[in-house]
């Protein structure tokens, strides 16, 4: 299995591929090669800045010479005129570099920035804010590490390292018990060790898994408060709860309120704003050719 850091070498080569093609003519037909400068990184909108190290494996993978200065870190909050960082070295790297990491660095802070809102809407009930697999395709391990930089609290990575047993799972399965069995049968067949979710969409099915056992956790579907309130009662701490299905800002905090352990959001990744923010040239006295 890749690892993150090969995992984010793959999708940079893959998005200068993208984007530079056969060469990034418009920079080729004005900058000398050997011209060397400087840009920053401008901040133009307030929220909490995602995606230093990342930052610095796109000037790098591009470009190894380039000059990386951090003056503002991860989880810090920016606001409008703050200088993140500067890079230094040739010209033509800078400008090529510039977008893919615009790209990558405005939505990272827009999701730290997004998951930070919702963890400050809930603070004092227990509760954490969890993320999805709606995530954008190659961008997963980003997002999800921008969701834990706002605050949040990371799901499952992928469809590995949990078993979660969602509608279409028991419906296909023939049933809460036969997907609960089947699930056990194969983890010990297989020798792995990986945590149970099941979903359960109405209190019918909340008492059929009470009754069979063999999970760790219990996502609360599309379920109101009420219902919720009336679900954690009946847990009464047997399982992890999770409230997941069109749970918004404005009713989160009730939500939690009810006792949920975890609330899994999927607007933290799936239609998030970028940050604004700009990479921009310093003063052209201080160029070098």
């Amino acid at each position: 299995m890749l690892s993150v850091h090969e995992l984010n070498d793959r999708l940079i080569d893959l998005a200068f591929a993208e984007d530079i093609g056969d060469g990034d003519h418009t920079t080729l037909c004005c900058i000398p090669a050997d011209a060397v400068s400087e840009s920053k990184l401008l901040i133009k909108e307030e929220g909490i800045f995602a995606g230093e190290e990342i930052a610095r494996q796109v000037f790098h993978r591009f470009d190894p010479s380039l000059e990386v200065e951090v003056y503002i870190h991860d989880g810090a909050h920016v606001r409008p005129g703050d200088i993140v960082m500067s890079v230094r070295g040739k010209i033509q790297s800078l400008l090529q570099t510039e977008r893919l990491m615009l790209n990558i660095l405005q939505r990272m802070s827009g999701i730290a920035t997004m998951t930070h809102r919702y963890v400050e809407r809930i603070e004092g009930t227990g509760a954490h804010v969890l993320d999805t697999r709606k995530t954008t395709p190659g961008m997963r391990m980003l997002e999800k590490q921008a969701v834990k930089i706002g605050g949040g609290v990371n799901h499952r990575i992928g469809l590995f390292d949990m078993i979660l047993l969602k509608d279409n799972h028991i419906d296909f399965a023939g049933g809460i018990e036969a997907a609960i069995t089947r699930c056990h049968h194969y983890l010990k067949e297989k020798g792995k060790d990986l945590k149970i979710e099941i979903e359960v969409r109405n209190m019918e099915e909340l008492h059929e898994v009470l009754r069979v056992g063999g999970v760790d956790r219990i996502m609360l579907d599309n379920f109101t408060p009420d219902e919720t309130r009336q679900a954690v009662r009946l847990i009464d701490h047997r399982y992890e709860t999770e409230s997941s299905g069109g749970i918004t800002f404005d009713t989160i905090r009730q939500y939690a309120e009810c006792g949920v352990d975890y609330i899994s959001i999927g607007a933290l990744t799936h239609s998030v704003k970028g940050l604004d923010m700009s990479f921009k040239a310093v003063d052209s006295s201080k160029l070098h050719i």
